[in-house]
């Protein structure tokens, strides 16, 4: 019987999964994870949610079981999140997800047009960001911390966040470069290779003839097609050469 092929693990937010009118299933070829599996010839695991911090990644990491299903034959585990900690967020996070549990129907209502007029607004003086670049850093530690307890040889690639052009932030991004040189710091000292997303999706959101989201968050599938070649070499190289 032939060893059953591995795999590459991607922990992401939605800029994952999402194009250029909306989100797409895990196994759609036009988004960049499956393009990675396609030309690395791997299996890929795709988790994913909108909104995504590092901490919600580190939650689903801890409670999800079907992410514990994929550690076990993955060949390289790709960190692709950190951009929704770096955005402004001049209202609390806790807020935002709270405003789908009230009651009654009209006082939600109420509540997220308030938050709908506020946030782009506020979102203008660039601060508070989601979660402070220290912050970021310390569950980037703990997901590290809990793959090598399952698997001290699994490689971890991590992807420095992307940029936007959305009125929903005010096109604001001050904590991007914070959060990233952060990121960066904690990356170099475990030797984990990383993948610069900025250059390219700054460049993707400037270029008229590439086609982006409207909402100036998510990508269209050229940009996709761009993130993949980024992260296949990566991917290739981390399972060639593990961090030591």
């Amino acid at each position: 019987m032939s060893a059953r092929p591995g795999s590459v693990l991607v922990l992401s937010d939605s800029l994952a999964y999402y194009g250029p009118t909306g989100g797409l299933p895990a196994t759609d070829s036009r988004i960049w994870p499956v393009i990675v599996g396609e030309q690395c010839r791997r299996r890929i695991h795709l988790f994913g949610r909108i909104g995504w911090t590092s901490r919600d990644v580190w939650w689903a990491l801890t409670q999800d079981p079907n992410i514990w299903a994929a550690v076990p034959d993955a060949d390289v585990v790709v960190l692709a999140f950190g951009g929704m900690d770096s955005l402004p967020s001049p209202l609390p996070t806790a807020l935002r997800e709270e405003i789908r549990y009230l009651r009654p129907n009209r006082l939600r209502q109420l509540v997220r047009d308030g938050y709908q007029w506020v946030q782009p607004r506020a979102s203008r003086l660039g601060w508070p960001v989601a979660l402070p670049p220290r912050i970021t850093v310390e569950y980037l530690e703990k997901i590290r911390a809990a793959l090598a307890q399952l698997r001290p040889d699994l490689p971890l690639l991590l992807c420095l966040p992307p940029t936007h052009r959305s009125p929903y932030y005010g096109n604001v991004h001050l904590g991007r470069i914070p959060t990233t040189s952060a990121m960066q710091r904690w990356a170099d000292s475990h030797q984990i290779r990383c993948v610069d997303f900025y250059p390219t999706t700054r460049d993707a959101f400037d270029d008229p003839d590439v086609e982006m989201n409207p909402d100036g968050i998510h990508w269209g599938f050229e940009c996709h097609r761009r993130i993949a070649e980024l992260v296949v070499p990566a991917v290739s190289a981390a399972e060639a050469h593990p961090a030591g």
